[in-house]
Formats: structure tokens, C-alpha cells, sequence
């Protein structure tokens, strides 16, 4: 009797230890690198429900008519980003249009990125204007401001059973957000650094396993992204993925100059970030004139051909491929008539 017990003692003790090494089911692990996530093959579509109110449909190459997030899934895509504003005065990327967008996504199965600008309206490197309603805050409220709203967003997809893979603290941020306490020129970052980390607890309070996007334009310009990057380390910045746009394309001069030296610029630059900080990267914004279908095709193979060998190159979203300048006065995305152009062709066969 006392070796039986000797045994099922034994055999329980090499258990326990066998299963020391294991992840729990419910065990956090945002490590940005966790390769079950897949490549992001992505596309920002935050304009498609406002383009449905104003009667715009959307179409296979057949002439089928489809809904917008089923459509790129059919063309290829496994992924969705959605911009989300504070208090946008026509409702459209609020809180509620948000979650009826990600909740077509995630009926879909695709994974969800989210990008707060911390604005009513556009942030960029042009502007990072303060909400309305947080005009009159100090740092202290401003932060406070950052993280409530953030876990409202986040805390209203997440009740509405929705996957958050990844969150973007900002939108093309190199200037820093939330004008003028927290913005970031030569060698100071303002109050960014304390925004951008309230940022970020409160995605991790949230989804602890989303990871978290620290995003900026112009990727493929080395000189400005490293100081940038280099700033965010020294001032102890908490992120998980580099995020970067990348527009190799835009109306210059009169003309749209060739595409290959940014793309090729890009690509080197973005080696070179992964391995001074030792992070993913991830191609947030990309877009080309719709007038150029073809060279847009060849340029976004040429990204899915040269970063292919890089595992912690982590996706590439196309910034609203369903746009047309007849439709919204965009020129940059790869639809023409509500059909998908050659474009968008290399989302569905990489």
C-alpha cells in the first residue's frame, strides 16, 4: 500500500512539474512576436459605413453586390483597422459606429486594429488637436482623459464579444498628440510619453493580449523615424510594435514620382528599426494614386517579396482601398465604380 501511494505521489509530483512550463488558457501573453499571430494581410475601411448611408455599394469582379468587410475578405484580406475620434460631430468613427464596424469584422473572423487619434477629428503630423471636451485639462486630466477613453472604446468592444489583436496609441504621432502639451520637437517630448503610456495600460487593462502600436509617418525616412524611435527609448516610451506609413507616391511637382526609391528605402529602414530596438514592425498606412492601378500592384508585390523572409515584419494594411475620388475626393485608394482594381491583386495571392 505504501509504494501504491509512493507511486500516485511520484506520478503527481512529475505532473505538476511537466505542467510548470505550460500557458495557462486564460494567461496573458502580449508578446507581440506570439507567432499564432497571423501576418496581417489589412485594410483600413473606417469611411464605409458613412459611404453606405450616402447610398455607395460595393461590388466582386462579377458585379455582385457585397458589403464592404465581406468584400475584402473575398479579395483577401484577414485584417481590419478602424480609426476611432473622441466626439466626431457627425457620429462616424465614434465609439458606436466603431462598434458596428468591428463587429462585421469579427463575424467574418478577421483580427481588428484599432486606432485612436485622441481627436473630434483627423490627427497627423499636421495636427493633433485637443477634443472639445478636454480643452481646458492639465496633464494630470489630460492622461486621466487619454485612459478613460480608451478603456471605454475598448471596454465596448469587448463586451460586445469583440477580438482586439492590436491598438494603435495615436495616429502618425512623430510630432507627438494632444497640441500643444504634448508635443514632440528636437529633443523634448512634452507630456507625450505620459499620454502615450496611459495609453497603454489602459489597451492592457483591457486586452492584455492586444499589442500595442506606436505609430508614425514618412517609414521609409531612416534619419526621422531613428530619432523619433531613439526619443520614445530614452524617455522610456511603452510600446510593443513599430507602426509606420508609407506613401511612396504622392502628387509632387506636378507629377507622381516613381514609387521604387521610398519602397526600397522602406524596406532597409525597416530592418534597421527591428534590429536597433529589437521590435516587430508593421506597415500601418500604405496607398498609391488609384489613376495608377498597375504600379500599385507592383509596388505593394515588391513589399510582400522583399520583407517575406522577415518574421517580425507583421503585416501590411492598404489605408481605404474602398474609396474613390468621385465618391469622397480621396485619390489614393484602388477601387474605381465600386470594384476593387489589380491594385489589391498581391493581398490574395501572398
Amino acid at each position: 500500500m505504501k509504494r501504491l501511494l509512493f507511486y500516485f505521489s511520484l506520478c503527481a509530483l512529475l505532473l505538476s512539474i511537466a505542467g510548470c512550463g505550460e500557458k495557462k488558457k486564460d494567461e496573458p501573453n502580449p508578446d507581440p512576436n506570439d507567432s499564432s499571430v497571423a501576418f496581417a494581410k489589412g485594410a483600413d475601411i473606417s469611411w464605409c459605413t458613412e459611404m453606405e448611408s450616402k447610398g455607395y455599394e460595393f461590388y466582386d469582379a462579377s458585379g455582385t453586390k457585397m458589403e464592404c468587410t465581406a468584400l475584402m475578405k473575398a479579395l483577401g484580406f484577414n485584417s481590419i483597422r478602424l480609426r476611432v475620434w473622441v466626439n466626431p460631430s457627425d457620429g462616424w468613427c465614434g465609439q458606436d459606429d466603431v462598434l458596428v464596424k468591428a463587429k462585421r469584422a469579427q463575424g467574418l473572423g478577421m483580427k481588428i486594429m484599432i486606432d485612436f487619434h485622441y481627436s473630434d477629428s483627423w490627427a497627423d503630423p499636421a495636427k493633433q488637436t485637443v477634443p472639445a471636451a478636454w480643452a481646458s485639462y492639465n496633464t494630470s486630466e489630460m492622461a486621466a482623459a487619454v485612459s478613460s477613453h480608451t478603456r471605454s472604446v475598448l471596454g465596448a468592444l469587448k463586451s460586445a464579444g469583440v477580438d482586439v489583436t492590436w491598438v494603435s496609441v495615436g495616429n502618425e504621432v512623430e510630432g507627438g498628440m494632444l497640441w500643444p502639451s504634448g508635443k514632440v520637437s528636437g529633443n523634448s517630448t512634452g507630456s507625450f510619453v505620459t499620454y502615450l503610456n496611459a495609453g497603454y495600460d489602459a489597451v492592457k487593462a483591457v486586452y492584455p493580449d492586444a499589442s500595442v502600436v506606436l505609430h508614425i509617418s514618412n517609414g521609409w525616412n531612416s534619419s526621422a523615424t531613428n530619432w523619433f524611435f531613439g526619443l520614445m527609448k530614452s524617455n522610456s516610451a511603452k510600446y510593443d510594435i513599430i507602426g509606420l506609413s508609407l506613401y511612396p507616391s504622392y502628387w509632387e511637382n506636378g507629377a507622381f514620382p516613381d514609387w521604387t526609391p521610398k519602397a526600397k528605402q522602406f524596406v532597409m529602414n525597416a530592418n534597421t528599426l527591428h534590429v536597433t530596438y529589437g521590435l516587430p514592425v508593421m506597415l500601418c498606412e500604405i496607398g498609391m494614386p488609384a489613376s495608377q492601378p498597375e504600379k500599385s500592384k507592383a509596388m505593394i508585390q515588391y513589399l510582400f517579396d522583399n520583407t517575406a523572409s522577415y518574421d517580425w515584419f507583421k503585416g501590411i494594411f492598404y489605408w481605404e482601398p474602398e474609396s474613390e475620388s468621385t465618391r469622397n475626393g480621396y485619390d489614393y485608394g484602388a477601387f474605381s465604380n465600386g470594384r476593387a482594381t489589380v491594385a489589391l491583386d498581391p493581398f490574395g495571392s501572398n
